[in-house]
């Protein structure tokens, strides 16, 4: 496979000593638990994994800064399809810079991709929590008929998960099926009154990209179960997929599902 500038990311390509992130998952999983110290060298503003994570700030993942992210003369960027827009890579590219484009929207996908970003991309040894990822992952299968669920993302206007999603995936392996799994944008407007006669039977609400909570969210939803669950674990790629199956299905057992 190669990077998105049509330059091979493979072993004996020159090496990459000074990285760029334009999204959080990808950001924890090259600087988190020890995989590539010291190799990350700019993050965007909402890059808030590892904890204390000293790197230049280049914008948010929306917005970045293209002349401060070029000035740190990077040998490759990492961005992603849907996080990131087009406008703003193809900036990057034009400034003469590599820029590997990760397309993540089922748990394998994320599994793959996250090889080749560290390993063929930045040349890394494969880390250890990728495999430790896929074991907690490999036998997580639904016992019974899935729990038709909303999942909203945001409010204010209300947009929940549509098609060809990654967290849709993670959580239809954990018993629960994203009743607009067949809209066919990726994250729909929907009013409220719609998401509550669409025939949900639990409705999951995240803590990012919106932050819901005990008090702003599941009192929209009167008559459902509310499972409040981690945003990073739901819909980051990176080290968090290890915890993430236990994390989350406490939080859909919590919620009675």
């Amino acid at each position: 496979m190669s990077s998105s500038s049509g330059r091979p990311a493979v072993r004996g390509a020159p090496t990459v000593r000074r990285v760029v992130s334009l999204v959080p998952s990808l950001t924890e999983a090259v600087a988190g638990t020890g995989t590539g110290p010291g190799l990350l060298v700019g993050a965007t503003d909402w890059c808030d994994h590892p904890a204390g994570l000293d790197v230049v700030r280049i914008g948010g993942t929306k917005n970045p800064d293209v002349a401060r992210i070029a000035a740190l003369a990077p040998d490759l960027v990492l961005a992603n399809e849907e996080e990131n827009r087009a406008a703003d890579l193809g900036a990057l590219r034009a400034a003469g810079l590599d820029v590997l484009v990760t397309e993540v929207r089922t748990l394998e996908q994320a599994f793959t991709e996250l090889e080749r970003v560290l390993v063929r991309g930045c040349g890394l040894p494969r880390p250890g929590w990728l495999d430790d990822a896929r074991d907690a992952w490999r036998d997580v299968r639904s016992a019974g008929p899935l729990i038709p669920a909303v999942v909203p993302v945001w409010r204010r206007p209300w947009m929940v998960l549509g098609r060809d999603t990654f967290a849709g995936d993670v959580l239809a392996r954990l018993g629960v099926a994203n009743v607009h799994a067949g809209h066919p944008e990726r994250y729909p407007r929907v009013p409220l009154d719609e998401l509550n006669a669409c025939g949900a039977e639990l409705v999951v609400l995240p803590d990012e990209p919106y932050r819901f909570g005990a008090d702003d969210g599941p009192e929209c939803f009167p008559g459902l179960p509310s499972a409040l669950v981690s945003g990073r674990h739901l819909t980051w790629y990176g080290p968090s997929l290890a915890a993430a199956p236990r994390v989350l299905g406490a939080a859909l057992r919590a919620a009675g599902r």
